[in-house]
């Protein structure tokens, strides 16, 4: 039953319709006995992240960013939860590193790995388009809207458009809105899954 379950989050057809977890990424997450959970919920964000992805290609056709390491990371953010299951349902920061050092172990590049430690931590440092966009992925699936990192992004694009401040402010805030109206159903889907199989 763990199993199907387990492989159920990661592609099975579901409601609402998400796109399956990259092959790299299930294999991954079987082999490390990823709780059906987890599973769901990068399933989601990895959604998301597409659609983000989507977006920027589609209206910023200049901005120059790695489009693939978005989805390995928004697909791969929490794999440290394999280790620390009791942060799926509680709060923690254990995990950022702990999955960091578990795709290094699984033969995942450094620059693949770091989004699993800097999903959460995109304030500190100067950091990449791309960890960006994990980060915006991962608090967008459930609609949470996180001002300080939205005006990262919003500084980024209009470095590489040069159009006004206000002007990508309105541009992501639709889209935001747009990805958030699904929320609802995304969580419910991430609940239709046990913690422990």
């Amino acid at each position: 039953m763990t199993n199907a379950l387990l492989s159920r989050a990661m592609s099975g057809t579901v409601d609402p319709p998400l796109l399956p977890l990259p092959d790299r990424v299930v294999e991954l997450l079987s082999e490390l006995g990823s709780p059906p959970r987890l599973a769901a919920h990068l399933r989601a964000v990895h959604d998301v992240a597409h659609q983000l992805v989507g977006w920027v290609e589609q209206r910023y056709p200049v901005v120059v960013f790695d489009r693939e390491a978005v989805l390995f990371g928004a697909a791969t953010h929490d794999v440290g939860k394999t280790v620390h299951v009791s942060e799926l349902s509680g709060p923690g920061a254990a995990h950022e590193e702990a999955g960091r050092t578990l795709l290094l172990g699984h033969g995942v590049s450094p620059e693949l790995a770091r989004f699993a430690a800097t999903h959460a931590s995109w304030a500190r440092s100067r950091v990449g388009l791309e960890d960006l966009l994990v980060s915006l992925a991962d608090k967008i699936w459930k609609n949470k809207r996180v001002p300080e990192l939205e005006d990262l992004v919003v500084a980024r694009l209009t470095e590489a458009t040069g159009r006004a401040v206000w002007e990508e402010f309105i541009a992501l805030d639709e889209v935001l809105a747009r990805i958030g109206d699904m929320a609802d159903e995304r969580l419910a889907f991430q609940a239709s899954f046990p913690i422990h199989a």
